[in-house]
């Protein structure tokens, strides 16, 4: 990977890392409100069968972090494109 300039380099990577401190902030909410604090309250609700709560913290902040990996891809592609960085 080659910049332009120093300038370019450091504005693609302060870019970079806002995109995954905030997908990770992202993930973080799902697996730890959703599973843990606010679980009492998502237990009132069913979903496939089971209590939603139980679900968040069982199967879907695993989803959650698979559908946050596929952003990251196709938004640092972008960010990659927009930097003249891509493959």
């Amino acid at each position: 990977m080659s910049f332009e300039n120093e300038d370019k380099a450091k504005s693609y990577w302060d870019e970079n890392i806002k995109l995954v401190l905030s997908l990770l902030g992202v993930w973080a909410a799902v697996s730890f409100g959703c599973g843990i604090l606010f679980v009492d309250v998502l237990n009132e609700i069913t979903f496939m069968g089971f209590k939603l709560g139980f679900w968040f913290a069982q199967q879907g902040a695993i989803y959650v972090f698979l559908v946050l990996i596929f952003i990251y891809v196709k938004k640092s592609n972008a960010l990659d494109k927009k930097y003249g960085v891509d493959e």
